[in-house]
């Protein structure tokens, strides 16, 4: 088990210690569940009211925290960021079961493997495929042909990357994820009934991206899907053909966004958020949780609701819903009166 004493933490964030230094830390969690031995964090000023009761050894605060605790603090610019670089200490990569290819995968012709890749039990590559050095796939992996994976790249079990599928360097892809499935694209002719479109494209996901567990990105029609590095999709997102997401967008749960749409960098949907299709979300834009979005949303703006309005008027419009119920009944109230004045 991994320990640390906390100057040893604060040399690694470059902070100095409130309190007691030579504390062994031990282990990360959250303000209520720590024990002794513990480190954990405060980042939302709610659970302010935490750091106090907590039983945590050291707690990560911000700079211009006042607050008291009993617990000894590391004061930096951004504690969440900070317990992520700690949390990583004691939580190290994986280390693959097998190392190398496992005697049950099945691997294609001409397939390029690069050095230290590790292929688990029952994994599929096709023909043509490449693998890049330090990549493991856990197991029963399907790689299509002529995928090309990057370097020091995690695939979980059961994910399907099919073909003519890009991944860059360090992609994580958590279970079930399935990349390259055929867009949904159908004629439809005078009788109503629906011939398949070929779906001739790929998907190309850049680096550092990670994306949850049971995920799905559809192939182009033509051309490709894209997904921009640093990219975090979370679990059950899907992610129709053609779309375009750009660099370092953050895509929540049960988030569904339709043909050719485009999102811009460092864009934020929040969870289970639809996007029609064929439209054009602007770069820093946050649609918010249930929203429905049916329109362009122009860079940096803050839209919620369905149809998305920008966040503050629809605020002031649902504080105006909520005081329908009274509104009514003085309204009643008032034709009672002009009732009875009128006979």
């Amino acid at each position: 088990m991994a320990s640390f004493t906390l100057n040893q933490l604060a040399e690694r964030l470059g902070c100095s210690v409130e309190g007691d230094g030579a504390i062994e830390i031990v282990g990360v969690a959250a303000l209520k569940e720590a024990v002794a031995g513990d480190i954990s964090f405060l980042a939302n000023p709610k659970y302010a009211s935490q750091v106090e009761a907590t039983h945590a050894s050291a707690v990560i605060v911000s700079g211009d925290w006042t607050g008291s605790c009993s617990a000894a603090l590391l004061k930096v610019p951004r504690p969440d960021q900070a317990f992520g670089q700690i949390a990583a200490l004691f939580a190290p990569a994986p280390v693959p079961r097998f190392k190398g290819v496992h005697p049950s995968a099945v691997i294609g012709k001409d397939v390029k493997l690069g050095e230290n890749v590790s292929i688990g039990p029952l994994c599929v590559v096709e023909d043509e495929a490449e693998i890049g050095e330090g990549t493991v796939l856990v197991g029963n992996v399907y790689v299509g042909y002529r995928v090309k994976i990057g370097r020091n790249c995690l695939i979980y079990a059961q994910v399907s990357l099919r073909e003519y599928v890009q991944l860059g360097d360090r992609v994580i892809i958590h279970d079930s994820t399935v990349i390259g499935s055929d867009g949904f694209g159908y004629a439809v002719d005078a009788q109503g009934v629906r011939t398949k479109i070929p779906q001739i494209g790929a998907v190309e996901i850049g680096d550092d991206v990670e994306i949850g567990s049971n995920v799905s990105v559809d192939r182009a029609r033509f051309g490709k899907t894209r997904i921009g590095k640093g990219v975090k999709i979370d679990n059950l997102v899907q992610i129709a053909h053609n779309v375009q997401i750009g660099d370092h967008a953050v895509i929540v749960a049960q988030v569904g966004i339709s043909g050719s749409s485009s999102i811009g960098e460092k864009v934020i949907i929040a969870g289970q958020a639809g996007v029609a299709g064929h439209l054009s979300i602007g770069a820093g834009a946050v649609i918010g949780g249930q929203s429905g979005v049916t329109k362009d949303v122009e860079p940096g703006k803050f839209v919620f609701g369905t149809p998305v309005v920008k966040h503050a008027d629809y605020m002031r419009s649902y504080a105006i819903f909520l005081r329908l119920p009274e509104m009514r009944r003085k309204l009643a109230e008032l034709e009672k009166r002009l009732s009875k004045q009128a006979e």
